[in-house]
């Protein structure tokens, strides 16, 4: 199923993409990767303040942020030390129907948002190649998800994001804007608890 007419070229959003029990099979598959690679609270650079999302990654690089070095990827968890945890099939084979990239992704980022958790608007440009696009994958409770243009005054659309929701940022909006702007808790009974897992996909190097 898809929903894409009115987004901007080459932003795709693909409603209810998995059913109910893909999602528990994903689930499973991250808490194995969450047992191997424990989440972790990213800080902004120079300031050190805490974000509001734990996270953690799976694939040959993992997106990290502490106040000394920045945003940046690299191949070990920055409070273990060990290499990141291979990224699920399921999410191999998603790549592979709805990227168009040839290559496979080398990261996958684990974002879980607390009730009050947000994510402020931003762009995923820490790669050194954008030819590649962004796949994110939303389960549990919904979101309120905004998305703009590649500048930050562009005008914004916002979409309430349910669990099995994907979205792809490629082409022309590899470098939109975007953002969580809040979370509603108790809208899905997928995880234990309240709160959201938002996993993306990402190809880093040419």
């Amino acid at each position: 199923m898809t929903a894409e007419r009115g987004l901007a070229p080459g932003l795709r959003y693909l409603p209810d993409r998995f059913d109910r029990a893909a999602q528990e099979a994903l689930v499973a598959a991250i808490r194995q990767v969450v047992a191997e690679a424990p989440l972790f609270v990213p800080r902004m650079p120079k300031t050190g303040k805490p974000m509001s999302v734990r996270m953690t990654n799976c694939g040959s690089l993992g997106w990290v942020t502490d106040r000394e070095r920045g945003y940046r990827y690299q191949s070990t968890h920055p409070e273990t030390g060990r290499p990141w945890p291979a990224i699920p099939d399921m999410l191999l084979a998603l790549w592979n129907e709805v990227s168009g990239f040839t290559g496979p992704p080398e990261a996958c980022l684990v974002n879980f948002y607390d009730p009050d958790a947000k994510m402020g608007l931003h762009q995923d440009r820490d790669e050194s190649d954008f030819s590649a696009p962004v796949v994110s994958v939303s389960l549990g409770d919904q979101c309120l998800f905004r998305v703009g243009g590649v500048s930050r005054s562009d005008p914004t659309r916002s979409f309430r994001l349910s669990s099995g929701d994907v979205f792809v940022f490629g082409g022309e909006s590899r470098l939109i804007f975007h953002g969580v702007d809040r979370i509603y808790p108790g809208t899905s009974t997928l995880l234990k608890s309240t709160g959201r897992i938002n996993l993306t996909l990402r190809r880093v190097n040419p």
